[in-house]
């Protein structure tokens, strides 16, 4: 299993003028690291998010509701983003894509809207994450022809009168503007020298433009200042959703002969029936028919897991179901009392958190005195290390040298430590 990659914000532009301007720099001022795919040079879409902390698409001119090169993949792309709760921001086309790849319809408009002009925020407005501080009327540039309907559950954000569908949200990290409200002066000229049939239609867009773009400004970046905010503190979880919820489907089909390695890997935690054992990280659930036989059925077994479609890949495996309770929470931030537990199962998971000390005093928070550790991998450290074509890493917090340190720092002491060839198996006891 390699390691989750670095996040970063994948951002999808269709046309050079119409590139990231005042989302690029809040999520540069928010120490974000930007990957662009810039489909107009040649870039070719991803076919997964590949650990991003966001995904933003841009506008452009091609219809949402007509293929062009890439809708498939772009769709693909907002789909994984939406399942795996990546927060998302889609603009003009971007925003219409978001609407498609979450059951709504990108549609033509009545006419097309060139220009500065108003849109009225929302009620729900008021409350949402990026728009609570947005004026009732906000002043935008509309640069567009096209419009949707919105998927069910969508909240809206912002209308007019001539295009009622301005902004809106999808859940609880996903928003796409109809509007630009990213632009800045060089965005302006850059639209109007690239479409300058559509700009001919706004007489006084460019006299006029240092003046909206004085009212524009103050909300354009606020707005984006809380996206990137928002990102950058889910920016771990995120990167894990994103990498993971692509493979969820057939993790257990690529995974199913280490299912016995598991089962023997519990059994040298040293559970008794009526115990409470967690499976933290549980993927698709492998570990959880040992536990539940461990500790019986007066027992308690929990697997936890980030990712939601792993819990739904959990659930799907005939039987497995039913032998826990399965609760989507964080590694690092467990829904448990203090000494809640007896034993805790964790698979390969050290390596993905982004901090594996923290990760150790959490664990050792919910465990009672006495209570067990148990790290394990179906491939000992060299074994992964050359299967990835990479040395032995000195910083790998499960060499010995680095893990027994760690675990004694959280309040465990290590008991059995084995990097064989087909195994990696730490125990470790619960000391205070």
């Amino acid at each position: 299993m390699s390691p989750v990659p670095t996040a970063d914000v994948l951002i999808v532009e269709h046309v050079p003028q119409e590139g990231p301007y005042a989302v690029g720099g809040a999520l540069a001022a928010a120490g974000l690291p930007v990957r662009a795919c810039r489909t107009w040079a040649g870039d070719p879409v991803p076919d997964a998010l590949g650990g991003a902390a966001a995904l933003v698409v841009m506008g452009g001119p091609a219809a949402a509701y007509e293929d062009f090169p890439g809708r498939a993949a772009e769709l693909a792309l907002l789909r994984t983003a939406l399942e795996a709760e990546v927060p998302v921001l889609g603009i003009c086309l971007g925003a219409q894509l978001l609407a498609e790849a979450a059951g709504g319809r990108a549609l033509p408009g009545p006419a097309p809207q060139i220009g500065w002009g108003e849109v009225r925020t929302a009620p729900a407005a008021h409350t949402d994450p990026l728009f609570a501080d947005a004026p009732e009327r906000l002043p935008v540039l509309h640069w567009h022809g096209d419009t949707m309907e919105l998927p069910a559950g969508a909240t809206p954000l912002a209308s007019c009168d001539r295009y009622p569908v301005q902004a809106f949200r999808i859940g609880g990290s996903a928003w796409g503007l109809q509007f630009h409200l990213e632009v800045d002066k060089a965005a302006v000229d850059a639209f109007a020298a690239a479409f300058p049939d559509e700009a001919a239609t706004a007489p006084d867009l460019i006299a006029s433009t240092p003046g909206h773009l004085a009212d524009l400004a103050p909300h354009r970046d606020a707005v984006f200042a809380r996206f990137a905010a928002l990102v950058a503190v889910r920016a771990a979880r995120s990167a894990t959703r994103s990498f993971f919820t692509p493979m969820a489907a057939v993790w257990e089909e690529r995974f199913a002969a280490d299912t016995p390695r598991y089962a023997a890997a519990v059994a040298r935690m040293g559970l008794r029936p009526g115990q409470r054992a967690l499976d933290v990280g549980c993927g698709s659930g492998r570990a959880l028919p040992a536990l539940r036989a461990e500790v019986g059925d007066e027992g308690v077994v929990t697997g936890v897991e980030l990712t939601p479609a792993m819990l739904t890949a959990t659930a799907a495996v005939e039987g497995r179901a039913g032998l826990a309770r399965l609760l989507m929470a964080d590694a690092c931030q467990l829904p448990f009392a203090t000494g809640a537990l007896d034993g805790v199962f964790s698979a390969g998971l050290i390596n993905h958190v982004p901090d594996p000390a923290a990760a150790l005093c959490e664990w050792a928070r919910v465990t009672s005195p006495g209570g067990v550790l148990l790290l394990f991998h179906p491939s000992g450290r060299a074994e992964r290390a050359a299967r990835h074509g990479r040395p032995l890493d000195p910083d790998d917090p499960l060499a010995e040298e680095n893990l027994r340190p760690a675990l004694h720092t959280a309040g465990w002491t290590l008991d059995r430590y084995e990097d064989a060839t087909r195994h990696f198996l730490a125990r470790a006891v619960r000391i205070r």
